[in-house]
């Protein structure tokens, strides 16, 4: 079994209605669909790079909205949706119906205008699920590994990247210590507790991902 990740860049006529807006100039440049149901009747879990008010207009675009309820965290904000459907173009959901292959968590609509994802199955279903993206849009196969069944290892959000970049710019992990939280918050245009939480954050994620390859190995 392998386990591909994808970058799919779709026309206009295809781009969901959030992705819209993610695209657009503003302060949300990354929503994650983290989870969903498998009925027509929507309930699907987002998670986007800003805050609720930001989260609040990229969500609002989605006309089938029925129900949303948005939380905060420390670097971005979570939205439970109910919608009445899905609102993704008929032949993407009709290529997806098709394959023969799982899709894994979380599903990254990004600024870029690209759809980054994975997938599980046999060589042979993950090639003909390209080659039907392949015939709505750009399509990218970005890596390609043998699928494990440990859990998937954490992974970083691109703020919790740019803090770690920041963290390492400004010294922070040197010996003796050069730089401070306050450096990051700086580099981050964010307030200091902000910036902590990012750094611990990704700090974990790392760590868990660090641990998770030692037990593989």
């Amino acid at each position: 079994m392998k386990r591909v990740q994808f970058a799919a860049t779709y026309p206009e006529r295809l781009v969901h209605p959030l992705h819209r807006r993610v695209i657009e100039p503003g302060p949300v440049t990354r929503a994650e669909l983290l989870t969903w149901s498998p009925t027509a009747d929507a309930t699907t879990l987002f998670w986007c790079d800003g805050d609720a008010e930001a989260t609040a207009a990229v969500v609002g675009a989605v006309d089938s909205l029925v129900d949303s309820e948005l939380v905060e965290d420390g670097d971005g904000t979570y939205a439970f949706l109910r919608q009445d459907g899905y609102e993704f173009a008929p032949a993407v959901l009709d290529a997806i119906a098709a394959a023969r292959v799982v899709f894994l968590p979380p599903v990254a609509f990004l600024e870029t205008g690209d759809v980054r994802f994975e997938a599980v199955g046999e060589a042979a279903a993950l090639g003909a699920f390209r080659e039907a993206l392949a015939d709505l849009g750009d399509v990218a196969i970005e890596r390609v590994h043998e699928f494990e069944r440990a859990a998937s290892p954490s992974r970083l959000t691109d703020r919790q990247r740019a803090a770690l970049e920041a963290a390492v710019a400004a010294g922070y992990y040197e010996i003796p210590r050069d730089g401070t939280i306050a450096d990051v918050a700086a580099a981050l245009d964010c307030s200091t507790s902000t910036a902590g939480e990012l750094v611990r954050k990704a700090e974990a994620a790392v760590l868990r991902e660090f641990v998770a390859a030692g037990d593989r190995g």
